[in-house]
């Protein structure tokens, strides 16, 4: 397919999936609070959005809130975080982000990439995830059900998992303001249908348009 072939294929998934799943929902358990949602973020690289859900319960519970989190021992949130896997560092993370959030931005989340990068354990992935969620800007939030099932739909080689390239490809195809619903959806479309070891081809509404049902979609003039 060339750019523009691509980008027919890019809109007709998006309004599938708008059919499929007509509200977006956030696998993440955050209740809309930004900085739950960056601790939780931080939480799930590598781990499930289900475990990290179940994990939060009770870390928030004994860590309500960033002045909480920033005044936490260590050792007591690393046990508590201990099932979401590198579970030092995380902690660490969680802890150091609460305090620069407080110090640094008065408790208010920025909403600019470079600002966002600059906290501790925050890559490109969780900095679209709050740029999408909490300020209704652009962001392709390039995590692995979007990967997979966007090389599966043929936009790059199935081949490609380097999430920043992943990132890229798709924000010159996705409409800008279709960007962070469409990665929910593909969450939800990963679970449901598209799974990565057995994917449902035979029931998919998306088969048509997908290169592992010989999708043939051309550019009209």
């Amino acid at each position: 397919m060339n750019q523009k072939e691509k980008k027919l294929r890019a809109a007709a998934v998006v309004e599938a999936l708008k059919k499929i799943y007509p509200i977006p929902v956030c696998a993440l358990e955050s209740g809309g609070d930004p900085w739950r949602l960056l601790v939780m973020g931080r939480l799930s690289a590598q781990c499930t959005d289900a475990r990290v859900n179940i994990v939060c319960r009770e870390l928030f519970a004994r860590f309500p809130d960033a002045a909480a989190m920033a005044a936490a021992d260590l050792a007591e949130v690393e046990a508590i975080v201990r099932p979401c896997g590198l579970y030092h560092t995380k902690a660490q993370n969680i802890i150091d982000a609460s305090r620069m959030l407080l110090t640094e931005y008065g408790g208010e989340m920025p909403h600019d990439m470079d600002e966002l990068l600059r906290f501790p354990g925050v890559g490109r992935k969780i900095a679209n995830l709050l740029r999408g969620d909490l300020f209704g800007l652009p962001a392709i939030v390039a995590d692995t059900h979007c990967i997979r099932i966007c090389g599966r739909l043929g936009f790059y080689p199935q081949s490609e998992k380097d999430p920043v390239r992943v990132e890229k490809t798709l924000t010159n195809l996705v409409e800008p303001a279709e960007q962070s619903d469409l990665c929910h959806r593909l969450v939800q479309f990963g679970r449901d249908v598209c799974s990565a070891r057995a994917p449902k081809c035979t029931e998919c509404p998306l088969y048509a348009l997908c290169d592992m049902g010989g999708a043939k979609i051309k550019a009209t003039t």
